[in-house]
């Protein structure tokens, strides 16, 4: 039986079944191992999370923990609470009109964070004057239809992670800032700094930001230095703001103070740097790497409302999961019907009825495509789904 306990109560004997927290958040070889001795105890009460899965089926028991079954059940509530609370819909473009823009937009966008990182390599400083127009034209997307640009950020290739997940957590970060009601010039300076906060990997070895197997203590501590590397690059850049600072320096601190650099806690991180960090993490869930396989969109928001009661602002984490859906466009899911679908666009008043565009039966066929709007429909979503796990091209079926 699988249980979540408060990690304190951790001891030699169990059997760690998730260390649940992120990939980049601690360093051991596998996310599930035996604990043999107080040493490893240590070292897991060192990570800074505060709870875990364990199998009592493989080491020993605590009593009155609550069962995988019975935590999820908890999220569930929590999921059906933020579904309710919906806010009345934004009359957009249409999704048609705003996606080939998107699809150009986004490929252009990753070019030019490609050969930014390059500049820095070699020394050079950042030119905000190449990157305010691309900054411009993505605002500008995500408030006509947000539809549109959102699903691009699930394509990601292994080779090219670094600069598409700057890519896509400036577009995330946007919409996130505009369901926020932020002023529109605040926005402009939160993608600003979202687009750049991981320019730090540009001094960080490849072989470390590409390496197929866990890092070692001394890379894993590389690897972290990225954060101060971009504090100071952005330092260094004429005309950059506090507020795109302020992402950069600060999406790697915690609610809880578990962070890092500064280990900074509570309202001592800033809005931008709190949105930030709930952001990087959802991404890097849902990214496919050589080492860590990617988690369907709906299972990450899971992940960050349950870890919101602690690392993370929960009324922020209730706030982001309400801008791009329970079931986020470009996902998959499975219909009552049995058919798969991938959700196209959201109904901010209908969280849990988005429009599908089915094209799959579990049985194992392909159908005809065929757009559902699930407001008006007898069918509804049962479940999220793994593009891989049926051996489905994302980027064939993505809202178009």
């Amino acid at each position: 039986m699988i249980k979540l306990i408060p990690v304190e109560k951790l001891q030699p004997g169990m059997f760690i079944h998730d260390l649940n927290c992120g990939w980049m958040e601690h360093n051991f070889v596998r996310n599930s191992f035996a604990v043999d001795d107080s040493k490893t105890v240590e070292k897991v009460l060192a990570l800074g999370t505060h709870e875990i899965y364990i199998d009592t089926g493989r080491g020993l028991d605590v009593v009155d923990a609550p069962t995988l079954e019975e935590a999820a059940h908890q999220v569930d509530e929590q999921i059906e609470a933020i579904a309710t609370s919906a806010v009345m819909p934004i009359e957009p473009v249409s999704l048609a009109d705003e996606v080939r823009r998107a699809k150009t937009l986004h490929r252009e966008a990753n070019v030019i964070v490609r050969n930014m990182m390059g500049d820095i390599r070699l020394g050079k400083q950042i030119e905000l004057e190449k990157i305010e127009p691309l900054v411009s034209q993505i605002v500008d997307s995500i408030f006509r239809q947000q539809d549109a640009l959102l699903p691009l950020s699930l394509l990601k290739s292994h080779d090219e992670y670094t600069f598409q997940h700057s890519v896509s957590v400036c577009t995330l970060m946007t919409s996130f800032a505009r369901a926020l009601e932020l002023p529109r010039e605040i926005i402009h300076e939160i993608a600003i700094g979202a687009l750049l906060h991981d320019v730090g990997k540009a001094k960080v070895p490849d072989e470390i930001l590409n390496k197929p197997a866990k890092l070692t203590d001394a890379e894993f501590d590389k690897m972290k230095s990225h954060v101060v590397q971009s504090k100071l690059i952005l330092m260094g850049t004429p005309g950059i703001s506090e507020i795109a600072l302020d992402v950069a320096a600060q999406h790697h601190e915690r609610f809880d103070g578990t962070g890092y650099p500064n280990k900074l806690k509570g309202e001592q991180i800033s809005l931008y740097g709190q949105m930030g960090a709930i952001v990087d993490v959802y991404d890097a869930l849902t990214s496919n790497r050589c080492y860590h396989k990617g988690r369907p969109p709906t299972e990450a928001l899971r992940k960050l409302l349950e870890w919101s009661k602690f690392h993370f602002k929960p009324e922020l984490v209730q706030a982001f999961i309400r801008t791009i859906g329970i079931y986020p466009s470009g996902s998959l899911v499975r219909l009552e019907s049995g058919r798969l679908a991938v959700v196209q666009e959201q109904h901010t008043d209908k969280l849990m009825q988005p429009s599908v565009k089915v094209m799959f039966h579990t049985k194992g066929h392909y159908l005809t495509p065929e757009l559902v709007d699930l407001r008006h429909s007898q069918d509804r979503i049962v479940a999220h789904e793994s593009f891989e796990d049926w051996k489905i091209d994302p980027a064939q079926w993505q809202p178009a």
